[in-house]
């Protein structure tokens, strides 16, 4: 693939905030909206907290996937958009509704028997990534489409301290890939880009479990932040006449701190806590160099420094589990997100709110071996009104509504 340098829109998603950073990348993990820390059952346990490998049947295998449709509905947006000049565009020409997207993700994840006081596992998910494209005229000057895949391959290993601890952690490698484009033709403005481009980067995660009783469980993990640094090609349009240049960038996708704590009654109901703490501060600005110098006209739009100054963030999740049956187990949950982005910096690649997230499904056991089950989760994005306009150049003065994503799952697992 030709490789390029990402605009401002995809860097800001890479960054996989609010509705698009995925944490439910299993059956269970969608059913209880991520509250799925300290209590984790299957081998999905891999990638939601290694350590708990210690405390699976030791002589089992486990291996799940599956698959999950996004649905992202339109994002809305009334109202006005100041240009450099400045020149104020009304609403009648301003407004405009993204387009509906459909995103299919896979998902796996395997743990092998133990090893002594080892055990692995691994998993292949894709941790964040959406399409988002506007075909309305002043929305299409910023981010006509961008599309972002992310798929992350996680090899861990947990090590059993004692029967009631256990550590663990192992590597991250996050290949992503993004197309943007942008065309400020239709409200004559005549610059335009293309661009694509891809890379490979790493990092951690580590992980910690402790079963003080049989029926409580605590578990904290971390994944450590990762620095994009790409390289490559921006071809930039002024007037119609294009030039490439070599260009390089570096965002981060930030750190994230999961706590959890679980209480089950009578081997039948559990019910499950997480705090989530995810550092966007580490976001700080957007900053591309260039091999030569660019023209002077595409200077402000393409080649100034851009503050981003995100803000830490907290998510709350509850997520309930009840053994029904001998086969079936129900599963529900509940989340609430705050979003990174303060108003000031917000744009059309990433019209962010608070959300609240709710969740639920099921798993049947349709042989001692084998079990199948589906789940659905619906993020319903608060409305968020915006002044960010600043004197002599851009901002938008309006609100944005609907958006957020309807996520179904649907999964099978096996142990051998």
């Amino acid at each position: 693939m030709k490789k390029s340098i990402l605009l401002s829109m995809a860097a800001s998603t890479i960054l996989t905030a609010g509705a698009y950073k995925i944490p439910e990348q299993s059956l269970n993990g969608m059913a209880l909206g991520a509250a799925y820390i300290a209590h984790t059952t299957d081998a999905d346990t891999a990638y939601y907290n290694p350590a708990n490998m210690s405390f699976l049947d030791p002589e089992v295998r486990y291996f799940e996937t599956g698959i999950t449709l996004a649905h992202l509905p339109s994002n809305t947006y009334a109202g006005m958009q100041v240009l450099p000049g400045p020149v104020m565009v009304p609403s009648a020409v301003a407004s405009g509704e993204s387009e509906v997207e459909n995103i299919p993700i896979p998902y796996m994840h395997y743990v092998a028997p133990a090893m002594g006081r080892w055990r692995y596992g691994v998993s292949l998910v894709a941790p964040a990534g959406l399409t988002k494209r506007w075909k309305s005229p002043v929305q299409k000057l910023f981010a006509e489409e961008f599309t972002l895949k992310n798929v992350e391959f996680n090899p861990v290993l947990s090590y059993r301290v004692s029967d009631t601890l256990s550590i663990g952690g192992g590597l991250r490698a996050v290949y992503s890939e993004g197309k943007v484009y942008g065309d400020g033709t239709l409200i004559g403005v005549p610059i335009k880009r293309e661009m694509e481009g891809d890379t490979v980067e790493f990092g951690y995660n580590l992980a910690v479990a402790w079963h003080p009783t049989d029926d409580v469980a605590v578990g904290v993990t971390y994944r450590s932040k990762i620095d994009l640094n790409e390289e490559g090609k921006a071809n930039l349009y002024l007037s119609g006449i294009g030039r490439q240049f070599d260009a390089s960038v570096s965002v981060p996708i930030p750190a994230a701190l999961n706590i959890g704590i679980s209480k089950t009654w009578n081997d039948k109901l559990t019910l499950e806590f997480v705090y989530e703490r995810t550092f966007w501060s580490a976001y700080k600005t957007l900053d591309f160099e260039y091999g030569s110098p660019i023209q002077p006209a595409l200077y402000d739009a393409f080649d100034k420094s851009k503050p981003k100054l995100w803000e830490d963030t907290n998510t709350y999740r509850l997520g309930l589990t009840y053994q029904y049956s001998d086969k079936l187990t129900l599963m529900t949950g509940y989340s609430y997100d705050e979003s990174p982005v303060p108003e000031k910096h917000i744009n059309y690649e990433l019209p962010d709110s608070d959300a609240h997230i709710f969740s639920a499904g099921f798993k049947y056991k349709q042989t001692e071996n084998l079990s199948w089950g589906a789940a659905i989760l619906y993020d319903k994005k608060t409305s968020r009104k915006v002044n960010s306009a600043v004197t002599g150049g851009t901002g938008i003065i309006g609100e944005f509504s609907d958006g957020g994503a309807v996520l179904i799952t649907a999964g099978l697992s096996y142990k051998f």
